[in-house]
């Protein structure tokens, strides 16, 4: 089957299941799913590790690169968090990704698991919407070696483990922009707008919005502000402290060290992810439920 591009609806048949083994709760939503999903009719799939942790039996694959190859959709139950690891471990597949979330506060989990039953019957006809989210990269010239990295939320260059402030040059497209002095600086693609650069205090940003946000951390100057530039801009990032242990990490989980002087280059991927999302939902309406924001008509 091919897998659809843009906005475009296929048929689903086999849906591959992915649970987070540190959510006990995502046993449970993975077993009902598997259940649900053979009641109508269509196959489940699931990596090993996912099956051992769930005490299910149905087909497997190794790990979540083959899983995504072998199937339509993945259910991925968990949180943010476990998102983010499986689009780093599928290596650019197209697979869309329905999230289920069976943590907390989330925003690319896109169905909180006591509704899992509805979504999937949405599935099963076909409304549902796909959305293309644009990867971030990294390239890291350090002193050491260098270091490429991809990323779906943001890019972070922070201070490591001793809470010291660092200083970090900024250009953008080759024009100098500023040099940020604090604990670090975020660059967040439109879908990490909501993760750490929203704590940090950066805008949130509708998905398709074609941007990145530069968000320092815990900036010394009260005039530094997060700035947004076209998602089509180069930023380059240069390390001026020495002796203080740096970091670059790509959401989270993908990390390197930086020395003084070293340069990190961040850019739009040619890659791309796709989020599934069941009809009649919208990101504002997210926004609205996720952060309780309320209002009345004036």
């Amino acid at each position: 089957m091919k897998k659809p591009r843009n906005n475009q609806r296929a048929d689903i048949h086999r849906v591959g299941l992915i649970a987070n083994s540190d959510k006990p709760a995502s046993r449970v939503a993975l077993q009902r799913a598997i259940s649900l999903i053979t009641k109508a009719g269509h196959q489940a799939a699931t990596d090993e590790a996912s099956a051992s942790f769930a005490k299910v039996k149905c087909e497997t694959h190794p790990d979540f690169a083959a899983l995504a190859k072998a199937v339509d959709v993945l259910l991925v139950f968990g949180g943010d968090g476990t998102i983010l690891r499986v689009v780093a471990e599928i290596d650019g597949s197209q697979t869309p990704i329905l999230g289920i979330n069976v943590g907390r506060l989330g925003f690319l989990t896109a169905v909180p698991s006591h509704q899992l039953a509805p979504a999937l019957k949405k599935l099963w006809e076909r409304d549902f919407v796909i959305e293309r989210r644009s990867l971030i990269e990294a390239a890291a010239e350090c002193s050491t070696k260098p270091v490429t990295m991809s990323a779906l939320n943001d890019i972070v260059i922070s201070h490591g483990a001793a809470s010291r402030v660092i200083d970090v040059d900024v250009s953008v497209d080759g024009e100098q922009l500023t040099r940020y002095r604090g604990d670090g600086l975020i660059v967040s693609s439109p879908t990490g707008s909501t993760a750490y650069s929203l704590s940090a205090g950066g805008p949130i940003i509708k998905p398709d919005a074609n941007v990145f946000a530069i968000t320092p951390i815990c900036a010394h100057a009260l005039s530094n502000r997060s700035l947004v530039v076209s998602l089509d801009s180069t930023i380059k990032v240069k390390l001026v402290t020495e002796n203080v242990e740096t970091i670059v990490a790509a959401d989270g989980h993908l990390e390197t060290s930086l020395g003084v002087g070293d340069v990190v280059t961040i850019r739009r991927s040619s890659r791309i992810v796709n989020l599934l999302h069941p009809g009649g939902t919208s990101f504002f309406e997210t926004i609205r439920r996720k952060l309780h924001w309320s209002g009345s008509a004036v």
